[in-house]
């Protein structure tokens, strides 16, 4: 894996990581929230390790099945993609 892809892989999951934060303490305020379309597409485009660390973490989301569910499925689908380009 080339670094470029490492560094950006490790920002984009920190931000995720602290989106799902936000998005958690927006809740518990009753205030304008960070859409599941949102938080979905962070995983998609690399963050699914913040997004899992942000469910565990922050408690959030842990109970909707797109998101239990779904965030693995995800990460195994990054981890295939990742071994068959480094192939």
């Amino acid at each position: 894996m080339n670094s470029v892809l490492l560094y950006y892989l490790i920002a984009i999951n920190i931000v995720t990581f602290f989106v799902y934060g936000i998005d958690k303490w927006k809740a518990k305020q009753g205030s304008w929230r960070i859409s599941e379309a949102t938080l979905l597409l962070l995983a998609v485009i690399g963050g699914s390790i913040g997004a899992l660390s942000g469910m565990q973490i922050w408690h959030h989301k842990t109970m909707h099945k797109k998101f239990k569910y779904g965030l693995p499925l995800i990460l195994l689908a990054q981890i295939a993609l990742i071994y068959f380009i480094n192939k």
